[in-house]
C-alpha cells in the first residue's frame, strides 16, 4: 500500500493520510517531470507495518500540470508473509487552491502487487485542506478479493466497500523543522466491523538541502486484534 511520501513538514511515511499520498510536480511551466527516492526503517501505510517491521526502499516518477492535473507510478518492496515482494502503484489526480488557506485534492490509485494472489485494489480519494488541517476521505471501487474477503497472514483483503477516513495536523517549527500529528479509521466492508481499526501516528521531519529530508516517526493501531506495539522508524527522501 502506498507510502506517505515526506514532504516539507510531512514524514516519509503517505504523504499523507490521503489516499492520495502523491505530490504534484513543482517547476516552472505548464508540465513539469519529478522523481523520488525513499529509504525507510519500517514502511507503515495507514498504521500497519507492510514489510514485517523491515526497511523498505522505494521511489517513483510523477507527472504534474499547471491546471492541476498530475499522474504517476511508484514502487516499494513489501514483505506479507506469503511471498509478495514489491508493490506498484499507478495514480493520477486534480488538485487545486481557493485560496490562500483552502485547497482541495481529488485522486484515484491502483495498488497492485504482480507477484501476490488476490491483493490488487483500487480508490477513489478526496481531501481538503485548511491552513494546518487536512482531511479526507478514500473509498475502495476495485478488489481482487471481491470474492474471497478476509484477512491473510494479518494483512486485510481489500474489497468494493471499503471505506478510509483520515485527518492530519501540520506544523512548522523552528530550525526548520516539521511536526505532523496524524489519525485514520479503517471501515472494512466484511466481517461485520471484526476487522475495522483506528491508528495514530507522529512525525518529526527536517529538510537537508540537497541531502533530501530526514525524520522520525511514531505509529500505532488502536484494536488488540491487530499488532498494537508501537512502531518506531525513521525515514529518508530526496526528489530530483
Amino acid at each position: 500500500m502506498k507510502a506517505q511520501r515526506i514532504s516539507a513538514i510531512l514524514a516519509v511515511g503517505a504523504i499523507s493520510m490521503g489516499a492520495g499520498a502523491w505530490q504534484t510536480a513543482a517547476a516552472e511551466g505548464p508540465n513539469a517531470i519529478s522523481a523520488n527516492l525513499g529509504v525507510v526503517s519500517n514502511y507503515i501505510w495507514r498504521g500497519q507495518t507492510q514489510t514485517d517491521n523491515q526497511p523498505a526502499v522505494q521511489g517513483g516518477i510523477d507527472y504534474g500540470h499547471d491546471s492541476g492535473f498530475s499522474a504517476g507510478t511508484w514502487l516499494s518492496n513489501v514483505d506479507f508473509g506469503d511471498g509478495t515482494n514489491y508493490e506498484w502503484d499507478l495514480y493520477a489526480g486534480f488538485g487545486g487552491a481557493v485560496n490562500d488557506d483552502f485547497s482541495y485534492d481529488l485522486s484515484v490509485i491502483y495498488y497492485a502487487y504482480p507477484d501476490g494472489r488476490d491483493l490488487d485494489f483500487s480508490e477513489i480519494g478526496a481531501s481538503a485542506t485548511y491552513k494546518w488541517l487536512t482531511a479526507g476521505v478514500s473509498y475502495t471501487v476495485y478488489g481482487q478479493a471481491d470474492d474471497a474477503p478476509g484477512v491473510a497472514n494479518g494483512q486485510a483483503m481489500f474489497i468494493q466497500g471499503d471505506l478510509y477516513y483520515n485527518a492530519a495536523l501540520d506544523f512548522a517549527l523552528p530550525y526548520d523543522l516539521g511536526l505532523n500529528i496524524r489519525g485514520g479509521y479503517y471501515d472494512f466492508r466484511y466481517n461485520d466491523g471484526g476487522n475495522d481499526y483506528g491508528h495514530v501516528g507522529a512525525s518529526i521531519s527536517r529538510e537537508a538541502g540537497e541531502f533530501g529530508t530526514f525524520s522520525f516517526n511514531y505509529d500505532q493501531i488502536l484494536r488488540d486484534t491487530y499488532d498494537e506495539d508501537p512502531k518506531l522508524w525513521i525515514g529518508w527522501n530526496k526528489e530530483f
